[in-house]
């Protein structure tokens, strides 16, 4: 297949690419900059130049293509400008492959049940910090309507591994080494799912394959681990006490992240498309210590 990525030269692009490849797919890879057209071409694939805002590039790009992978999103994603570019962009990778029965796999965020895993069959209700991304989900998923085989790739809090530098785990890292302290908020009992990059790499590329039209696949492979835990994993790295710290200490979405409890599972996934995660799960990925170097 000949897949359009967005995306393709971040954190979690660069993990999509190599997998898509390495599978005998071809890739045309969505780049901004000059800095992004030299990572895209470096992984083998074919430099569309452009970002998020230029519609006619993107339209292009699903034309040319066999299937488009929607990873690329506006920091931070929860500002209305930032969603309405999304959507904007989801509508014409969705007007663009109408009719044509070929995949668009869209990105969105695992979900939080109170008092339990979040599942692939739970509702998109636009509500909470992400409404707006919710709703932007809701019409990728409608394009199956239109005859396109569109599908969701729910991503946990933590997308994990090697070269992460951007994500929750590092910024808890700076935090730590700023405050002299690995803090979490009340208990630490909350949980976040988390799931390796390679392991969301393979996923991507199973949903492109063959995932069925309307499909939301949830990329979990930790389905939650408790936020003392990773605090106590952080801390052990640097040397810090690990301790419970007032929600005061924390700002914004951290205060959201950290204590709420939003475990989510991946069992429908994995039985629907033979998907398995089999690399380091978040605490023995915080433990191999490059997050520290």
């Amino acid at each position: 297949m000949r897949i359009f990525v967005t995306g393709a030269s971040g954190w979690i692009g660069s993990a999509v690419v190599p997998e898509l490849i390495g599978a005998g797919h071809q890739v045309l890879g969505l780049a901004r900059s000059d800095t992004a057209a030299r990572a895209v071409a470096d992984m083998g694939a074919e430099v569309v130049r452009g970002d998020l805002n230029d519609i006619e590039v993107l339209r292009a790009g699903a034309l040319d293509s066999d299937g488009v992978i929607h990873l690329a999103f506006v920091v931070p994603s929860v500002t209305e400008a930032a969603t309405r570019t999304d959507a904007r962009a989801v509508e014409t990778f969705a007007a663009a492959l109408a009719g044509s029965g070929k995949p668009l796999v869209i990105s969105g965020a695992t979900l939080v049940r109170p008092g339990r895993p979040a599942t692939e069959r739970d509702e998109l209700v636009p509500a909470g910090p992400i409404a707006a991304r919710i709703t932007t989900m809701r019409a990728g998923l409608a394009a199956a309507d239109r005859g396109v085989r569109s599908c969701l790739v729910m991503l946990p809090r933590s997308v994990h591994g090697e070269g992460e530098r951007h994500g929750f785990v590092p910024q808890l890292i700076a935090m730590a080494r700023a405050k002299g302290v690995s803090g979490y908020i009340g208990d630490g009992s909350s949980r976040w799912p988390a799931v390796h990059v390679k392991d969301a790499a393979s996923l991507y590329r199973l949903a492109v394959e063959r995932a069925p039209a309307g499909a939301v696949l949830n990329a979990v492979g930790d389905e939650g681990v408790p936020v003392r835990e990773i605090a106590e994993a952080i801390g052990r790295q640097l040397n810090l006490p690990a301790r419970s710290l007032p929600a005061a200490e924390y700002q914004g979405m951290h205060v959201y992240v950290l204590g709420t409890d939003m475990p989510a599972s991946s069992a429908l996934t994995q039985e629907l498309l033979g998907w398995k995660p089999t690399h380091a799960g978040l605490v023995e990925d915080i433990e191999q210590g490059h997050y520290f170097i």
